[in-house]
């Protein structure tokens, strides 16, 4: 088992050593691709590794069990699952009605240095594709999504939703774009956005994202399972 790296300033400490701080280490971990699908987890080597009490690992463990994102072993301890297709279809589908959402709203209040910035994020993901530069295209495209994102943090439910799930399609999302066909789509698809934007049209953005959103689900089925 690799376990996920402690903290640059080494293991939990007493402060941080509760139920809620242990698993979203361990969440964070499954969800940002330190963990990978199939690994093995222990109470044990987990405990030892982070610096914690077996007690607060297992509670997490049972958790995240809860959630889908680890499963029991046939003897003992857990592994780290892996998504159907469909579970990550209906991943991508519910991203695209929050996001939807939450552009409708922001098209009512976005400013123009806000669209600047975006179009700046474009412009150096282009260039990044230009160069194939694949991780710095998924850089700058995801500093595009968190601007966004920030601009509807006040409404507390669709944000905490929206940051939810993205975290959890994330992980499939970075494989898709280090394909240069994926890279070129997500620009492309933030082209549109910015068209709709610009045009301040609730419906049109709604619509735009949506589709965003749903080309993103197509290129990660297709690098995930390949042809159906």
């Amino acid at each position: 088992m690799r376990p996920p790296s402690p903290p640059a300033t080494g293991p939990l400490n007493q402060t941080l050593s509760t139920r809620g701080k242990v698993y979203d280490y361990l969440k964070n971990a499954i969800l940002s691709g330190q963990l990978h699908p199939g690994e093995k987890l222990t109470e044990e080597y987990l405990a030892k590794t982070i610096g914690v009490s077996r007690t607060p690992v297992r509670e997490a463990l049972h958790k995240l069990e809860s959630e889908g994102l680890i499963k029991p072993r046939k003897k003992r301890g857990f592994f780290v699952s892996g998504d159907s297709r469909e579970e990550v279809e209906e991943l991508f589908e519910i991203r695209s009605i929050l996001e939807g959402y939450a552009l409708r709203v922001i098209s009512e209040r976005i400013s123009d240095s806000i669209l600047k910035k975006l179009n700046g994020f474009i412009k150096k993901a282009e260039t990044a594709l230009k160069n194939k530069k694949i991780d710095d295209v998924f850089k700058w495209n995801t500093r595009f999504h968190d601007t966004l994102h920030s601009m509807v943090e006040e409404k507390r439910q669709l944000y905490r939703l929206m940051v939810d799930i993205r975290k959890f399609v994330l992980r499939y999302r970075k494989d898709t774009l280090r394909y240069l066909d994926g890279g070129k789509r997500a620009v492309e698809g933030h082209k549109k956005i910015m068209m709709a934007l610009q045009l301040k049209d609730p419906d049109l953005c709604e619509r735009v994202m949506r589709e965003h959103i749903r080309e993103a689900k197509e290129d990660a089925l297709q690098s995930l399972f390949g042809n159906p």
